[in-house]
């Protein structure tokens, strides 16, 4: 009976896992990336590029903006992993490299933010 029971856990778990990654698998356009500083004026750049995530868990993107004057490239690969309400990018030297907060993961449209814990906000909506 234990067993029957931590089987079935597994099972959904694993269809939870994949559900929510399945969404995610793709090409996604970044519509936009803002970030917001206590005290500081916001930062808005829109259609910076696109990011692809693979089922492997891998993925690539494709950005290119200007920041504070400076033209910023970032075509590193990188690991993902996600659960139900936050997803971990893993991409050495890119400013996309840490956990993002899930807020609407839609099959079009996924908004994440992410804060530094103190004073900095960061969101990124991205469309399919």
């Amino acid at each position: 009976m234990k067993t029957k029971i931590i089987i079935i856990y597994i099972f959904l778990f694993g269809i939870l896992f994949t559900a929510c990654s399945n969404h995610l698998v793709g090409t996604w356009n970044i519509k936009k990336y803002s970030t917001t500083k206590t005290g500081q004026a916001s930062v808005l750049l829109n259609d910076i590029g696109t990011i692809t995530f693979y089922k492997d868990g891998n993925g690539e993107k494709n950005l290119n903006y200007i920041l504070s004057g400076e033209i910023k490239r970032d075509s590193l690969p990188f690991k993902w992993a996600i659960t139900d309400k936050y997803i971990r990018i893993d991409s050495k030297g890119s400013v996309f490299a840490k956990t993002w907060v899930l807020m609407n993961t839609g099959k079009k449209f996924q908004k994440w933010e992410t804060t530094d814990g103190s004073d900095l906000l960061e969101v990124l909506e991205l469309k399919k």
